[in-house]
């Protein structure tokens, strides 16, 4: 976990990865992607163990980290670790639905990190870190309650907490750092502290 001392953050114009390419897929961050894609925005937490999770699914284009749902332009990793900008570390996942269902992702989702614990997951503590899925359709809104409401009958009677996932329309997703992206094939002996959580979530 990284704190940082807080204060006012106005943000930038510059965006602070302009071209790279997917590490797994060889293919650009960057759109356009084919129109026969999806995206999904997902906060788990940390977004290096996050992302990991699924960058080599079949039917992945690219996987990115970034920032998600906070009200400054073009964060930092600095800055957002302050907590003053109201961002999530995120992934953005661009996947084609032919080939992975949106319900196999929101399993992995639910079942790979603990979505009962607010605002942290293990030592990392922070708004920042909170469990979030974001839609741009409604249909996509219904899929994700849907499911959230099923993996909490599936917690309640396992004897678990109640998940705290926050669901929103999808914002600006500003992308991280270089470095960031797909962090754990450029360090595999990173930090990571995703995994099966104990719980399945039967969709």
């Amino acid at each position: 976990m990284k704190l940082f001392n807080k204060s006012p953050i106005e943000g930038s114009d510059r965006r602070l990865l302009d071209q790279a390419t997917h590490l797994v897929t060889q293919n650009s961050l960057f759109p356009p992607f084919p129109p026969e894609t999806r995206q999904i925005v997902l906060g788990m937490g940390c977004f290096w163990g996050a992302e990991k999770i699924f960058y080599k699914l079949d039917g992945i284009y690219i996987t990115a980290v970034g920032y998600s749902g906070g009200t400054v332009k073009n964060p930092t990793y600095e800055e957002v670790c302050t907590g003053s900008t109201g961002h999530a570390e995120a992934v953005l996942i661009v996947y084609f639905p032919q080939l992975l269902a949106l319900k196999s992702i929101l399993k992995l989702f639910f079942e790979m990190h603990d979505p009962t614990q607010l605002n942290r997951q293990g030592n990392d503590i922070g708004t920042q870190y909170r469990s979030l899925l974001t839609y741009e359709t409604n249909e996509e809104k219904i899929q994700m309650e849907d499911a959230l409401n099923m993996y909490n009958d599936t917690l309640k009677q396992a004897k678990k907490r109640e998940v705290v996932t926050v669901i929103e329309p999808r914002g600006e997703f500003y992308y991280a750092e270089e470095y960031h992206q797909q962090y754990l094939i450029k360090n595999p002996y990173g930090y990571c502290n995703h995994g099966f959580n104990g719980v399945s979530c039967n969709l």
